[in-house]
């Protein structure tokens, strides 16, 4: 299995040293993830399916569920951000929209697919203490989307996470001049594609 997914390139494979995700095999696995996930939220929140029996489920179903039904099925579920049963994050889009919103609007004319984003997109609950990155995307209904904004958390704008506190504790970053403390729960709705740590791009 690791040779043939080294040959589709996927992984980078060194015998005795083990195997490495390359980008476009990150950029598969994300896609994978964020179907099973959706399927997850689908399973238990609109068919009422026992949680302890949603993820087999789900796992049968995310090879076979299209991009265009991945699409469809977030816009129905109200762009959810985690799973019903262990709370993971659900991965973004690889859309080229800044905020769900336009996503939606843009649906909503009819109007032809834009195209797919190059890179993966990274929760800001993913990053680590010192870390820098521009916003490329916000997650959410207008509630979420309007209360970021109101904080000066906007598609575009530079952003530095100050201090990630333990367990379930905020997020402490700083945009335009101010440090801010924000919920995991909100700022994980928060996505960026690029990082600079230390200096250095990854």
């Amino acid at each position: 299995m690791i040779k043939k997914l080294e040959k589709k390139g996927y992984v980078n494979y060194s015998a005795y040293q083990g195997t490495a995700l390359i980008p476009e095999g990150l950029k598969l696995g994300s896609k994978i993830a964020r179907k099973h996930r959706l399927l997850e939220r689908f399973l238990s929140d609109i068919l009422h399916i026992k949680i302890d029996k949603i993820h087999a489920q789900a796992c049968q179903m995310e090879h076979t569920l299209s991009d265009d039904a991945e699409e469809s099925l977030c816009r129905f579920l109200k762009h959810p951000d985690t799973c019903t049963d262990d709370s993971n994050l659900i991965p973004a889009c690889d859309l080229p929209f800044s905020t769900c919103e336009e996503c939606m609007e843009i649906h909503s004319k009819g109007l032809e697919d834009g195209g797919r984003r190059q890179q993966n997109l990274i929760s800001i609950c993913n990053l680590k203490d010192g870390d820098s990155a521009k916003i490329s995307f916000i997650r959410g209904e207008h509630r979420v989307l309007q209360r970021l904004l109101d904080m000066g958390i906007t598609p575009g704008t530079s952003i530095k996470v100050e201090r990630v506190a333990p367990l379930k504790g905020p997020i402490e970053v700083s945009v335009r001049g101010s440090k801010l403390a924000i919920g995991k729960d909100i700022v994980s709705n928060v996505f960026v594609d690029s990082v600079e740590r230390n200096g250095q791009n990854r």
